[in-house]
């Protein structure tokens, strides 16, 4: 690590602190910064489309031939869906065990979802194949958009040289350029924090006594079955099948990883997980830009943990006892709807929907969990975000690279 990497690093963590203070004992100051974290969100959100297009583009091209990215994709697509099924059975595991939702009743919350965003699980596959590509990108449909980076990037390598290689330079200079302009938001990053986490603290500061109280224990719940997928499931995968050093490369991804807290969005976080793995962690660019880009929108190792821990404790509070069958399905609902979630704050709220109904189960319960989900998101948002990274690690050193870590 860098001196001006541990000057940021320093600059963040002080940053956390303040806002944690302003926004829990000065309230009253939060509206005077609390903008900074929204122009902060705003720029990670501009670069977020065409740096995932031009790094996929970038990596596939990279990788040659179609056994490679055949290689690559399998690998890839191993290490995301054993990962999330591992922090899926931990969560499963933790809920059975303490029963959070047992004895609590059903509070009178008054609160609604919005299920006319209900997705089955076709859906969720369906719009990986945009009918108008250009409508993707101002959409910011990233399913839609990775597919037809992959389908680029092959493409290209399947064109005569005259053609191909102005397209080569052409992408891996936008894809440059790109991150020159995410170095300089970066160096935001720590502002942008104050803002965000201020405004987020003074918003919960009153939910405080909730969580003490009946909520205390599906939070407890969450928050340690996340730290034994974060540090133990995933720094084991890592030093005994990538032969890495985990903790080292956990200490490379702090900027990264406290951003990911603060913002609750592994998309906004990309740039940096990014940067991080590549300079820090010494992972190549062929193997960040496939695996990166594509764990932000389909590895959502926290949001699996979280949807099945929510959905039994939603459950419990019901009195409600699920059939080791009926959780069974829980399990593969959460694997395949943490695949559709968006990395966007709170987007799993929606996809837990999915679970309540698929083994009958009142979808207003997800009025329970409200009062808390917007601390545990930032909380899995870092795990999703580290699990990402994980892989990127474990890829590389698998496809023989020598890695910093």
């Amino acid at each position: 690590m860098n001196l001006s990497s541990i000057k940021l690093h320093w600059q963040i963590l002080i940053a956390l602190a303040v806002a944690v203070l302003i926004g829990y004992f000065l309230p009253s100051w939060v509206g005077y910064i609390a903008w900074t974290g929204d122009i902060f969100l705003r720029l990670l959100n501009m670069i977020i489309v065409p740096l995932i297009f031009s790094a996929i583009v970038c990596g596939v091209v990279s990788m040659g031939s179609g056994e490679n990215l055949k290689r690559l994709s399998l690998k890839t697509f191993a290490f995301y869906i054993i990962t999330s099924l591992l922090a899926i059975l931990t969560g499963l595991l933790m809920v059975n065990l303490v029963k959070p939702g047992a004895g609590i009743e059903m509070p009178a919350t008054g609160e609604s979802i919005d299920l006319t965003k209900h997705q089955d699980i076709y859906d969720i596959f369906s719009r990986m194949i945009p009918t108008n590509i250009i409508q993707a990108f101002a959409n910011a449909d990233i399913l839609a958009i990775i597919f037809f980076a992959i389908l680029f990037g092959f493409f290209i390598n399947k064109v005569s040289t005259q053609h191909s290689q102005p397209l080569k330079s052409f992408f891996e200079g936008f894809y440059e350029v790109m991150m020159k302009i995410t170095m300089f938001i970066i160096k935001f990053t720590p502002i942008g924090i104050l803002g965000l986490v201020s405004k987020s603290v003074a918003e919960n500061a009153e939910r405080i006594s909730d969580i003490a109280g009946g909520l205390a224990s599906f939070v407890l719940t969450v928050a340690i079955a996340l730290s034994i997928h974060a540090f133990i499931t995933l720094p084991t995968i890592v030093k005994f099948i990538g032969k890495a050093k985990p903790y080292v490369h956990l200490r490379n991804m702090m900027t990264a990883l406290i951003t990911a807290f603060s913002t609750s969005s592994s998309s906004a976080t990309l740039p940096l997980t990014i940067d991080a793995v590549e300079k820090k962690s010494g992972v190549s660019n062929r193997i960040s830009s496939f695996t990166l880009p594509l764990g932000a929108t389909v590895n959502m190792n926290g949001t699996a943990l979280y949807e099945c821990v929510a959905a039994l404790f939603i459950a419990q509070v019901y009195g409600i006892d699920l059939t080791l069958t009926q959780q069974a399905v829980v399990v593969i609902t959460a694997l395949l709807t943490s695949i559709g979630a968006a990395g966007i704050p709170m987007a799993s709220l929606v996809m837990i929907t999915i679970i309540l109904s698929s083994v009958g189960l009142p979808a207003e319960g997800i009025g329970i969990i409200m009062a808390v989900d917007r601390i545990l998101d930032m909380y899995r948002t870092a795990v999703n975000v580290w699990g990402d990274s994980c892989c990127a690690v474990t890829i590389a050193k698998s496809e023989g690279e020598k890695t910093l870590v």
